[in-house]
């Protein structure tokens, strides 16, 4: 991010949403918009928002995991192996 091209308030991103969507495409770096000279939004093209979206959903699941195996809820690799060549011999 360079907050001298990234950083800009939302009235001139009001008057200009074609242009900053355009530099959002061109350079893939996520806008700030603020507001009363504080930061009040930050605008993503959808493919880095699904990204980040997919990583914090990976995240959630391995902390989950780690959560359940610390609880002594985890399965062994080999059995689930087993299981897993069972259920495709069938």
């Amino acid at each position: 991010m360079k907050p001298s091209q990234d950083v800009h308030p939302l009235s001139a991103f009001r008057a200009n949403a074609a242009g900053f969507l355009r530099q959002l495409r061109e350079t893939r770096r996520p806008l700030v918009l603020t507001q009363h000279g504080r930061s009040a939004a930050v605008v993503l093209d959808v493919e880095h928002y699904e990204a980040l979206i997919d990583e914090v959903e990976l995240i959630r699941e391995i902390r989950q995991a780690k959560a359940e195996l610390a609880r002594g809820e985890g399965i062994p690799q080999e059995q689930v192996v087993a299981e897993v060549r069972d259920r495709l011999a069938r």
